[in-house]
């Protein structure tokens, strides 16, 4: 069972009309900033393709499958508002944070 940083009485709507994504579990249970997110094609209808991360998971924890869920945007929008100016961006996009805040658009 997670237990998650944020509870659902707490969510405001930030993002609200973007579909789902993944995320991390260093995000959403244990509280870290988002740190990487990209966006590619859509595996499902209701998939906005955006994955986020925090840039601290290990290639073992990327490589287990509990350590991730799907969410709604708004969902994770509450963990992290500084991704919202970037959601409309298209597939292929993909970005890492500043240390002096906000994300940069970074080529794979």
């Amino acid at each position: 069972m997670k237990f998650f940083k944020l509870k659902s009485d707490d969510m405001k709507k930030i993002a609200v009309g973007f579909g789902a994504c993944v995320a991390s579990d260093l995000i959403t249970v244990e509280g870290q900033q988002i740190g990487y997110m990209y966006r590619e094609k859509p595996d499902f209808k209701q998939d906005s393709g955006w994955r986020f991360f925090s840039g601290n998971e290990s290639d073992e924890y990327m490589d287990t499958a509990d350590n991730f869920a799907i969410y709604d945007i708004n969902t994770i929008a509450n963990y992290d508002c500084d991704i919202v100016p970037y959601l409309n961006s298209p597939v292929g996009s993909s970005f890492e944070r500043k240390l002096t805040g906000g994300f940069l658009e970074i080529s794979e």
